[in-house]
């Protein structure tokens, strides 16, 4: 087990070059979180326990919103301060020298954004006595990179050979990641005297010509630098594109989650939870069956559009929550719940806007096949979409999920062209089908395993 536990968060600067006055650089808002926020929820969900943040421009406002911080999430933090923050970031960290003492610590930066799986997989393996490990960034054609800005590195053989924002010869970038030993605290004290270099890069340059940064390829991992107000909106943009999941059905992928992000962007900025979000959906839906059961065709159609819309808002109460860091179990199942009863009212309104106009048994067990049919696609998703994912992994064909997204506009669409009860039994016959082979498909699964 890794027994890295402490993280070092350089946060000290002003951020002049995002043009947001008053506002120091750690505590601006990224799609509704400060990015420091976001640095240390990410680090905490990678199994990072003990926060030491190095504080230096406006100081006392940084420190009052950890605070604040801390025991809004349960997070254990401690700052310490670096007078000299106009100075060279290496400064920084080695204000946190007497914090760190002689335990392996991760080193992150305020405004560096990554994925959590990058650093879970950075502090993974034990750290080599008297070495640093840096992810670096080997995809040189990077679009979320700033190329005048981003710092160069040259590998040879898994090691840095050299590093700096001027290099000319490079084939990796720096990720403003680090597991380090306490030897660079030493190496800065070095770089500082010898050189009058007090930088992170000057340090980690003495320790290159010696060997002793090793280094972590990131692969696809994503992460970028928020440091002008440029990289604010690619930083929002890679946010928001990340949202969608690998179980995404086509209508989802295609109509769905780009139109909810659009609204997510917006409601992250409010103080609305994911539960109202899904509450709200529900409520949709439960009135847009309530216009399927007034009969007539205006309100057939009006049911019919106010359903797809629920359906495209339905996805902003896990995007919120992702992006917030507030999923929970409670919160998926409790929007599972309410899912279901939007699907049984939708159908149940369109069965009876089709039933008083015809008066026929058929209508009522056609549309009772519907709603079976939808609970039972609906009840095996999960099983279903693991073993897809399996499949993707082993590079097979994932096929077309069929799911509430297209069920959902097959009855909007039918409710738009009036056509409800051939809606309700080509809902039935779809649903049940799929029910049936998603069984066969998992049967034959569990054989090859």
């Amino acid at each position: 087990m890794n027994s890295v536990r402490k993280c070092l968060i350089l946060a000290a600067g002003r951020g002049s070059r995002l043009g947001r006055k008053g506002v120091p650089k750690p505590l601006l808002p990224l799609l509704g979180l400060p990015l420091l926020e976001r640095v240390i929820l990410t680090a905490a969900r990678a199994g990072l326990d003990d926060f030491i943040i190095v504080t230096g421009f406006e100081g006392d406002r940084v420190r009052r919103f950890l605070d604040g911080l801390a025991a809004r999430r349960g997070i254990q933090i401690r700052y310490v301060v670096n007078e000299e923050w106009e100075a060279g970031n290496g400064l920084s960290v080695s204000a946190a020298r007497d914090e760190i003492k002689e335990e392996p610590f991760v080193l992150l930066m305020a405004d560096h954004l990554v994925d959590e799986r990058l650093l879970e997989e950075l502090h993974a393996e034990p750290l080599e006595p008297g070495t640093v490990r840096l992810a670096v960034d080997s995809n040189t054609r990077n679009p979320l990179l700033d190329l005048d800005d981003a710092t160069k590195v040259e590998l040879e053989d898994g090691r840095v050979r050299a590093i700096g924002k001027e290099l000319e010869v490079y084939n990796a970038f720096d990720t403003g990641c680090f597991v380090c030993s306490s030897s660079l605290f030493s190496a800065l004290e070095r770089a500082r005297v010898q050189t009058d270099d007090t930088t992170l890069s000057g340090a980690i340059r003495l320790l290159a010509e010696e060997g002793k940064v090793h280094t972590f390829d990131i692969g696809d991992a994503f992460w970028i630098d928020v440091d002008d107000s440029h990289a604010v909106k690619r930083a929002e943009t890679a946010l928001l594109g990340r949202l969608r999941k690998s179980t995404d059905g086509p209508v989802s992928r295609h109509l769905n989650r780009p139109l909810s992000a659009r609204i997510t962007r917006y409601l992250v900025q409010s103080p609305v939870t994911p539960n109202q979000i899904s509450s709200f959906c529900f409520a949709l839906s439960a009135v847009a069956a309530g216009f399927f059961a007034l009969g007539g065709y205006l309100a057939l159609a009006l049911g019919g559009l106010l359903a797809q819309l629920a359906s495209v808002v339905d996805g902003c109460d896990g995007e919120v929550a992702r992006l917030k860091f507030r999923e929970s179990a409670y919160g998926g199942w409790f929007d599972a719940v309410l899912d279901r009863y939007a699907d049984a009212f939708l159908l149940l309104g369109l069965t009876w806007h089709v039933f008083s106009g015809a008066g026929s048994g058929a209508v009522v067990v056609v549309g009772f096949l519907a709603v079976i049919g939808s609970f039972t696609v609906s009840y095996t998703a999960d099983k279903y979409d693991s073993l897809m994912k399996l499949r993707f992994e082993r590079g097979q064909p994932k096929g077309i999920r069929i799911g509430r997204d297209l069920r959902v506009l097959m009855i909007s669409l039918g409710a738009v062209l009036n056509l409800p009860f051939l809606t309700l039994s080509f809902i039935a016959g779809i649903m049940n089908a799929e029910t049936v082979r998603r069984i066969v498909v998992a049967r034959r699964g569990e054989l090859a395993a």
